[in-house]
């Protein structure tokens, strides 16, 4: 009988060190981690070839997929598109990190860039559930922990993590910049927000934690302490170095960067865009995925309410700081309303109430639980591989 310990109330069972450098049930989780997420990447095989297909397409040419192999292979300034907008769309909107650790993988794997960026994102879906785990453990407990990663892995949206998309490494370097903060590893917060600054646009809700939790500790220090002060400038130094590089590139140093989200569509609206989706949608309806992706997204806003409302430790901070400035950015910036979901899905903590919820149901009836989960994985995996590999919606 497995056993998920951490109290009633999710508490951590020992605030001292982990033995053997890991946390305690963290192998469990982890190994429940990569069988869903494993599920999830034969049934995109079988899709892809029961429509005869390699069983690989959407795993390595799912929509940004293609991009991030063109920059591994080719570098920037290679590839453009004109898309229905009428804009040119150049592979400068997709940051670096990710295809440059693809690029050095194929370097010395046998394969090409498709499989060694599946190597990649793969290695950072199992080092974001460790990281997840850690920070779910280190607040909450091993049962909290424990459900924490397996509702991660389950989220409809979940199915990126499997693809050769950069939202796997993003959240690993989330989750771990967080846990950095935890533990007031000030130099190391600010190294992993900037190198998520250098993953995906929203790097700078990490940035945000770790400006906001190392300001904190400034204001209590009186400003005293070289280690806050290196995480605050540290933090936004990726985001901002690759925007300038951009900017320099096309031409325009300040502008240049936006210019070019712009063309896709994805610069700051505040709104407008969801807001004009919303409207269609609920006049003339549309596919099943773009009201999912609405309920998906309502969700993200009413479980950071929830969040809110939580009684945490107060190094829950930087919880809620990146949480809730990615899901204000989610909001207010423009984009494919269906990609959405997708660019919520590092904001793992957002998962702490349902996953304190179920900790507690855990020792009340087991079998609930288990029946919740159950039902929660059909239905979660057939969507998230129909949406990938059926699906003609950007993803």
């Amino acid at each position: 009988m497995v056993e998920l310990r951490g109290g009633p109330e999710g508490r951590p069972v020992s605030a001292g060190r982990w033995r053997g450098g890991r946390p305690p049930g963290v192998l469990r989780a982890l190994a429940v981690f990569a069988a869903v997420r494993a599920v999830g990447v034969v049934l995109v095989a079988l899709t892809d070839l029961h429509g005869g297909h390699p069983a690989t397409r959407t795993l390595t040419h799912a929509w940004d997929a293609v991009w991030y192999l063109h920059i591994a292979e080719h570098g920037y300034g290679a590839r453009e598109y004109l898309s229905s907008f009428g804009t040119v769309q150049t592979d400068y909107a997709f940051f670096p990190l990710f295809p440059l650790l693809a690029r050095g993988a194929d370097a010395v794997l046998p394969g090409g860039a498709g499989p060694a960026a599946l190597l990649v994102a793969w290695a950072a879906a199992l080092a974001a559930a460790w990281g997840v785990y850690a920070v779910g453990h280190r607040l909450y407990g091993t049962a909290t922990a424990t459900f924490l990663v397996v509702l991660w892995a389950l989220l409809p949206q979940a199915v990126v993590l499997t693809l050769a998309y950069s939202e796997s490494l993003f959240a690993a370097l989330a989750a771990w910049a967080l846990y950095a903060l935890l533990r007031r590893n000030w130099l190391l917060a600010g190294a992993l927000a900037a190198l998520a600054g250098l993953t995906r646009p929203t790097g700078l809700a990490v940035a945000a934690a770790v400006v906001v939790t190392a300001g904190r500790e400034l204001v209590r220090r009186r400003g005293r302490g070289a280690g806050p002060w290196c995480a605050v400038l540290l933090a936004p130094a990726g985001w901002l170095g690759y925007v300038l590089w951009v900017g320099a590139r096309t031409g325009d140093l300040l502008h240049g960067y936006f210019t070019v989200q712009d063309a896709w569509k994805s610069g700051l609206d505040f709104g407008a865009s969801s807001l004009r989706f919303l409207r269609v949608l609920f006049l003339y309806g549309g596919k099943v995925v773009y009201p999912v992706s609405v309920l998906l997204v309502a969700a993200a806003v009413v479980l950071f309410c929830l969040l809110c409302l939580e009684r945490s430790p107060r190094t829950a901070l930087p919880l809620l700081v990146f949480s809730g400035v990615l899901v204000l950015m989610v909001l207010l910036l423009g984009g494919p309303f269906a990609s959405k979901p997708r660019f919520v899905l590092p904001a793992f903590p957002l998962l702490v109430p349902v996953a304190r919820t179920m900790a507690r149901g855990w020792l009340r009836s087991r079998a609930r639980v288990l029946v919740v989960t159950g039902a929660l994985a059909c239905l979660a995996l057939p969507y998230g591989v129909w949406v990938a590999a059926v699906v003609k919606t950007p993803l």
